[in-house]
């Protein structure tokens, strides 16, 4: 049982106005099995994905399973919360059970880089090198889904040093250490995101032969259709999200 769930769903998803939009091709009784939702951009937090009883009611009737960087999981208190919801660690092998178990797996694919943004012009999502959930999904057989989480990048004002020093320790150990802040006024340090509104929009699956052993090539390829999807999932609702200038570089 995934406690805390519903307190989240309650109270998150209407301090950030979170909405999903998704095709009528991801809509049930179509791609029935489990699934990997790879969500970008990571951001602080991915608050748009905190609606966890809503992967499992709207997308099959099965469990789905969150994951963390094992840094994260390894944390005092913050370990605790998120197991009890039921995160599990963003390894091959945690991802390989819980698939086998017939669960969903959610991923924030650009993690702890995702925080970073560089500018209000343009999006980034750091996956250019994540190919790792595409062999998962390749060697289990496992439809990829990718999902871009509107709004994440503007919940909370990063600081980072002119060297990007906090970034690169950051990025190494897997984990932020980099101050944050947030209401009122983006003044208050590590205060709560600004009320902005968050638009989950996933695109359209991508079903993937099963392959004992896939080559490079095989992976080159349907990574190359995941990153394709971001961008069409992106520019299909920027619009109506109130992004109109805005563009996605994948990197």
């Amino acid at each position: 049982k995934m406690y805390g769930a519903d307190f989240m769903e309650r109270h998150i998803q209407k301090y950030n106005s979170i909405k999903w939009v998704w095709p009528k091709s991801l809509q049930p009784p179509n791609v029935p099995g489990p699934k990997i939702f790879c969500t970008i951009p990571h951001g602080l937090a991915p608050i748009g994905i905190v609606a966890y009883p809503g992967w499992s009611k709207l997308f099959g009737d099965r469990l789905n399973r969150p994951t963390a960087a094992p840094a994260v999981l390894k944390l005092p208190v913050i370990s605790y919360v998120l197991k009890k919801i039921g995160y599990i660690d963003a390894s091959s092998a945690a991802i390989k059970r819980s698939l086998n178990k017939q669960e969903n797996v959610c991923i924030i694919l650009d993690g702890i880089a995702g925080m970073f943004q560089k500018n209000n012009d343009e999006e980034l999502g750091w996956v250019q090198e994540r190919k790792g959930i595409v062999k998962i999904a390749l060697t289990t057989g496992t439809p990829l889904v990718p999902v871009f989480g509107f709004g994440h990048s503007q919940l909370w004002r990063i600081l980072v040093d002119p060297f990007g020093w906090l970034e690169k320790i950051s990025l190494k150990l897997g984990v932020s250490v980099t101050p944050f802040c947030g209401r009122p006024f983006g003044l208050l340090p590590f205060g709560p995101p600004y009320r902005e509104p968050v638009l989950l929009a996933f695109g359209e699956p991508i079903e993937v032969p099963k392959v004992e052993e896939p080559c490079k090539e095989q992976i080159n390829e349907y990574h190359q259709k995941l990153l394709d999807g971001f961008q069409k999932a992106f520019e299909t609702h920027k619009v109506a999200y109130g992004w109109p200038h805005k563009t996605l570089r994948l990197v």
